[in-house]
């Protein structure tokens, strides 16, 4: 642990606690949210091929993901960390030009 807190810049066990706990909880509801909005969209895995269902299912899950990461992160008082996170994620995955302002 004492890695981890020194690689996210945190010095308190209670600040690592709730952002571990902002991680599962985002995981968690990007999860539960992505089966009723594919079901909205039409896309069940009654009526579509199961690798184009879970294809679907985990490029939704991946936008929702962001959202509730730094909305929940706010609602527990970690925002900053969040943010920054967030900004460094997508920065590797090519979207540094939105920061860039």
């Amino acid at each position: 642990m004492k890695k981890l807190k020194a690689r996210w810049g945190i010095d308190d066990n209670w600040q690592l606690f709730i952002i571990l706990l902002v991680f599962a909880i985002t995981g968690s509801s990007s999860a539960k949210i992505a089966g009723p909005l594919c079901e909205f969209l039409g896309i069940t895995s009654e009526t579509t091929h199961w690798s184009i269902y879970w294809t679907l299912r985990i490029l939704l899950i991946f936008p929702i993901y962001q959202v509730l990461l730094v909305s929940f992160g706010w609602i527990f008082g970690q925002f900053q960390f969040f943010w920054a996170f967030e900004k460094k994620m997508l920065s590797r995955l090519g979207f540094a030009k939105m920061f860039n302002s």
